[in-house]
């Protein structure tokens, strides 16, 4: 994969307290996302997060890092919807990112469960979103197959 590089501007206004802020991407996709300290670490009140927007990553990144990993193992992926869970919390008197719970659900033609557990944790170790939160936290999987020789 060639080196890739995105960008996303914050405008801030005012101090970490009662201050607040908007993020964009570069690229259009979102512009104008308002975000404050106060609805990062309270009720989001429509707002967005930094957490919020690396949950999103994280899931982007292992949802493709699983489809590629499913179609190494000769399985044909039909539908994959992930969830990413990010936790900052505090230790040592500093905040961390401390987990990122990764909720999977795949449905795959000619996948078995033990085919889906492998996958899975190749993807993991695959998705470079997974090793940068393994830096401060852990990242935990959670797969299910959905139809094929064990799903529903």
């Amino acid at each position: 994969m060639p080196r890739i590089q995105r960008s996303a501007d914050v405008v801030w206004e005012g101090n970490v307290a009662r201050g607040s802020g908007t993020i964009s991407a570069q690229t259009g996709a979102f512009s104008g996302l308002p975000y404050s300290n106060a609805t990062r670490i309270g009720a989001p009140e429509g707002k967005t997060s930094p957490e919020e927007l690396l949950a999103a990553a994280h899931a982007g990144c292992y949802a493709t890092s699983l489809a590629g990993e499913l179609v190494r193992a000769g399985l044909t992926p039909q539908r994959l919807e992930v969830t990413a869970t990010v936790t900052l919390d505090e230790v040592d008197g500093s905040h961390k990112i401390v987990a990122s719970d990764v909720r999977a659900r795949a449905k795959a033609e000619g996948a078995d469960a033990a085919a889906l557990e492998q996958a899975a944790r190749a993807a993991d170790d695959g998705c470079p979103f997974s090793a940068l939160i393994k830096l401060s936290g852990e990242v935990n999987i959670d797969v299910e197959l959905e139809g094929g020789a064990d799903g529903d």
